[in-house]
């Protein structure tokens, strides 16, 4: 007698390409709706709640194809924990920014950049104060919305194109905001693909330095070009400066230290927490009057030095200038501003992971690479979903999670390191969302600006370069690292 395999009837449903884009387009519909009705307090909590809607969404899914909700579980603690490491480098990152400030590091590096400007290289010079200043405070928002004002009313003064001088800062500030170990969106990439953060930023390098050598030339071409009216006078900004901090040189002793301890691969969370504590020693020797007043006291003591240095690395701490364009810039939210960043990791973690568990990303996945084969092929479908995040989706976060999760298993698959992944995540997720006039960054900047985003989209030559370098590097197998077994 032959015999006839029995079906168990509980037996899963392998998850077809419909229903596993069911989740996908219910997410990006929400996110939308959610961006357009809050718009830049989206980050506030509503964004993060979507992303549990949409895991809900992708839950109900496998409930029809028979995936256990202890599978879909197992999957989101495994996924939550796999992101502990990042949970407290970006801890570190907050209490770190937080004693820069206050120290006069921060301030330090914008008091002697602010005088490299000169009305020849005024675009260039652009370019490299605000990748300065966003490489140490990691934010190109807080860099366009401080310096970049300035820059751009001194830009207006000299008969500038106010459409370079925003696509200068744009780039400078995006420049930094992706190669600072300070930067959310620079700990997030690494996060979503598996590796750590300073092997994420040493080899993003390989493709960010020449696009940002291509940026510099690009500007000092345009530079020469322009006619300017005379110097620019930033003597207001820098008297406002040494107003409230004590600058010196001594201070980049502190930041110095911290790079040497990347160069040399040191764990990220021990040297950032050595930052940390440096930071802090410098601010109550530099600016012991300062720590004193944010300690609730007049005069520095041992209880008032503690409770300053602590505020600034827990919680907001503002420092009084008289300058408004500082305001901004004299601010730091400590270990408390990464919250909304930390919740955004989980909640993104419970989406993944539940779309992991059903097979729906790997379905996804396997259907772009059915559609572009190869290594270049993965690398162009990640740039396109990535780009297509940002539109649709009108948030850079979204446009790094998502495909960072979708995509993760695909670069294992071909034998490809996740900072393959993250590199490319960064190179087309993080910098293009600037360049969409709908998304949270590109109304942002404009706003801030005061500069249309259609108008400064031309000259954001570092944010347009980008994706395309990093499809180079692929297209020519250039610094592709490979898994090795041992």
């Amino acid at each position: 007698m032959e015999n006839t395999p029995v079906t168990s009837p509980n037996k899963k449903k392998e998850i077809g390409l419909a229903a596993a884009l069911i989740p996908v387009i219910a997410l990006i519909i929400v996110l939308y709706y959610n961006v357009r009705v809050f718009g830049d307090n989206a980050l506030g909590g509503s964004n993060q709640f979507v992303l549990l809607i949409g895991g809900a969404i992708a839950a109900i899914v496998g409930f029809a194809h028979k995936i256990p909700y202890s599978k879909m579980m197992e999957k989101v603690s495994k996924n939550i924990k796999s992101t502990a490491g990042a949970i407290l480098i970006l801890l570190l990152v907050g209490a770190l920014s937080g004693t820069w400030l206050i120290s006069g590091i921060i301030p330090a590096m914008i008091y002697y950049g602010l005088q490299i400007l000169n009305p020849d290289f005024f675009l260039p010079a652009c370019v490299l104060i605000c990748s300065v200043i966003s490489i140490a405070t990691g934010s190109s928002w807080t860099t366009s919305a401080t310096v970049g004002i300035a820059l751009i009313g001194i830009g207006d003064a000299m008969g500038m194109n106010l459409g370079m001088v925003a696509g200068a800062v744009i780039s400078g500030a995006y420049f930094g905001d992706k190669m600072s170990p300070l930067s959310d969106t620079t700990n997030l990439a690494p996060a979503m693909a598996g590796t750590d953060l300073f092997t994420h930023i040493r080899y993003m390098a390989f493709t960010t330095v020449p696009t940002y050598a291509l940026t510099l030339i690009l500007f000092v071409i345009l530079g020469l070009t322009q006619e300017t009216s005379g110097p620019a006078d930033t003597p207001g900004t820098l008297v406002a400066i040494t107003e409230s901090f004590t600058i010196n040189g001594w201070l980049f002793i502190v930041p110095l230290v911290v790079i040497a301890l990347i160069v040399k691969k040191t764990e990220p969370l021990i040297a950032l927490l050595l930052g940390t504590l440096l930071g802090g020693f410098f601010a109550i020797f530099f600016q012991p009057e300062l720590v004193a007043k944010l300690g609730g006291s007049e005069v520095l003591t041992f209880e008032s030095a503690y409770k300053g240095v602590m505020n600034a690395i827990t919680v907001e701490t503002t420092v009084e200038t008289t300058n408004e364009t500082l305001k901004g810039l004299f601010t730091s939210g400590g270990m408390q501003k990464m919250m909304g960043t930390i919740w955004l990791i989980i909640c993104a973690m419970v989406f993944g992971g539940v779309m992991e568990a059903i097979g729906a990303l790997k379905t996804i996945s396997n259907a772009l690479l059915r559609v572009a084969k190869g290594i270049f092929g993965l690398f162009a479908s990640t740039v396109t979903s990535c780009v297509i995040l940002n539109v649709t989706a009108s948030d850079q976060y979204l446009a790094i999670v998502v495909p960072g999760k979708m995509f993760s298993e695909a670069y294992k698959d071909k034998g490809l390191a996740p900072e393959n992944l993250s590199r490319t995540l960064e190179d087309a997720g993080t910098v293009t969302s600037v360049l969409i006039p709908w998304n949270t960054c590109g109304a942002y900047q404009s706003g801030v600006l005061g500069v249309a985003t259609l108008e400064y989209l031309p000259y954001a030559f570092f944010n347009i370069i980008s994706p395309f370098m990093t499809l180079l590097f692929a297209a020519f197998n250039i610094k592709i690292r490979r898994l090795f077994k041992v």
